[in-house]
């Protein structure tokens, strides 16, 4: 199948590129501001989009830790509710491993320069007994 080109990615790199770079810098203070923040929201969506094999990932992680099937959000109250009475806590194998690919994924989309990351991705790998 032809791919079409380019790439919702692409295009979304350009707008935010134009607003942050171009548009802002021809604009009055305030003006600038929202363009540069407008862009970041652009980003920030690029990442979103980007992300979404990991939430799929995070839903089989929920489902092997449960021991249940279904969506993000019921898979998420079903951990949230075993954590509640007792069932699971930090000693459960998998919970901490799933909290850090979460928190991970989370800071990835939100703040991918937010320095912690490095040492929570090198935390990850070690757990997953990469180099």
């Amino acid at each position: 199948m032809m791919q079409d080109q380019p790439s919702p990615d692409a295009i979304l790199a350009a707008v935010a590129a134009w607003l942050r770079d171009t548009a802002a810098d021809a604009l009055p203070a305030h003006a600038r501001f929202e363009a540069k923040v407008a862009a970041g929201a652009v980003e920030l969506v690029r990442r979103q989009i980007g992300a979404e094999p990991s939430e799929s990932e995070e839903a089989r992680m929920l489902s092997a830790l449960v021991g249940d099937t279904g969506g993000l959000d019921a898979l998420t109250a079903r951990l949230c509710a075993q954590i509640e009475n007792g069932e699971t806590n930090l000693s459960t194998p998998g919970l901490s491993d799933l909290l850090i690919a979460t928190t991970l994924n989370k800071i990835n989309i939100d703040q991918p320069e937010f320095s912690a990351a490095a040492r929570l991705r090198a935390l990850a790998q070690r757990r997953r007994g990469l180099p």
